[in-house]
């Protein structure tokens, strides 16, 4: 038995969001204890302690995912101007809209719509 306790599965946990028509290109990594680091466009880098209203339902949500049966791999774009919104826990990657990731989708919707104004009511600045 160990002292230490992770705070969910799934934590720490990097979003990225890439492409689409207005080419974006923004990532957020959680660390297991809640701290946020954003950036957009690749800069724009600010880090944050998640608020609860945030972290919570995203952590949750993390661990409905059965993470050992994620098929990992990288995300590619379908079409012209594809938004890739992808997923990486446990050693696995995905495309959000991977039916195994499901669960998350509400909870990273929500996320990168905060992200979008760092830290805006995303976070409290360290």
């Amino acid at each position: 038995m160990t002292e230490s306790t992770p705070v969910g599965v799934g934590l720490p946990m990097t979003i990225t969001r890439t492409g689409g028509f207005a080419g974006f290109d923004d990532q957020v990594l959680i660390d297991a204890d809640g701290v946020a680091t954003v950036s957009s466009r690749g800069k724009e880098t600010v880090r944050c302690k998640l608020d609860p209203t945030v972290l919570t339902p995203l952590a949750s949500a993390a661990q409905q995912v059965d993470w050992a049966s994620v098929t990992s791999t990288k995300p590619t774009a379908r079409h012209p101007d594809d938004m890739i919104i992808a997923v990486s826990a446990n050693g696995k990657l995905a495309r959000l809209d991977d039916p195994q990731l499901k669960p998350l989708t509400a909870s990273v919707s929500k996320l990168l719509t905060e992200a979008k104004i760092p830290p805006g009511n995303l976070c409290k600045p360290l």
